[in-house]
């Protein structure tokens, strides 16, 4: 079972920064994970909320900001919310990366991103999970970038869920741990997909997904939820089925 640093190791620092991330490696991470915008000036940042508010010292929203207005903004500890790029080039392919699609219009940005980390820095196609709770955006993703895994998150679980992932483009059902359910899980590795649960900051909850065969949890202190590695019945990192040409709507 993969443990995410969640925004980085954002128990330990401020989220979604370059000083969370390098603590996260520092702790070990299988992965990161960590959330994107396209602000006003076109540039893609990393950050959790739509509104400055509450992990900034700054007020408004996000995308009605240009570069330069949020750059002089303090996101805690005198740290700054960086680029997606400067993000990379921290992590510099250390370990894999998970980057949530928060605002409209970030697939288009996002994937030229990847696409330049992956021909130009050459990062390996598989560093790279994108999700989103929004399927549409996520969509557009999917069809711009198919050979990048993507991955749907769920707040709750939908009528009839394991039946709505049957051919769809994703690689991963991202699900609320307080929702997830074996059934669930085991829907999705029927399918050929992959679970990763959130957010997930206690042994004990980590030893519940473990049990569940949850592939991978994403956790704000990620050095308090490894465990013994348990025995699992997930599927295969390369043994997912092909991505499928139409991305059918998941939610």
């Amino acid at each position: 079972m993969k443990i995410i640093g969640h925004r980085g190791a954002s128990g330990y620092k401020p989220e979604n920064t370059l000083a969370s991330f390098r603590e996260a490696m520092r702790l070990g991470v299988d992965m990161v994970e960590f959330d994107v915008y396209t602000v006003k000036s076109g540039e893609v940042m990393v950050f959790h909320d739509d509104r400055l508010e509450r992990t900034t010292d700054g007020k408004g929203n996000i995308e009605d900001k240009t570069f330069a207005e949020i750059r002089k903004l303090d996101a805690g500890e005198g740290e700054k919310v960086p680029l997606l790029t400067e993000v990379l080039d921290t992590i510099n392919k250390k370990v894999p990366v998970n980057i949530e699609l928060k605002g409209k219009n970030t697939a288009h940005a996002v994937a030229a991103i990847i696409q330049h980390y992956v021909t130009t820095k050459k990062w390996s196609p598989k560093s790279f999970v994108v999700s989103s709770f929004d399927h549409d955006e996520l969509q557009i993703f999917c069809t711009l970038m198919p050979s990048i895994d993507t991955g749907a998150l769920y707040g709750f679980l939908p009528r009839k869920f394991w039946a709505k992932l049957q051919d769809t483009g994703i690689d991963y059902a991202n699900i609320n741990a307080k929702v997830i359910t074996r059934r669930a899980v085991k829907a999705v590795h029927t399918h050929g997909l992959k679970v990763f649960a959130y957010t997930v900051n206690s042994k004990r909850q980590a030893a519940r997904m473990a049990r569940l065969h949850v592939d991978g949890i994403f956790s704000d202190y990620p050095d308090k939820v490894a465990i013994p590695r348990l025995a699992s019945k997930t599927t295969k990192l390369g043994a997912l089925s092909p991505k499928k040409k139409a991305f059918a709507r998941v939610h």
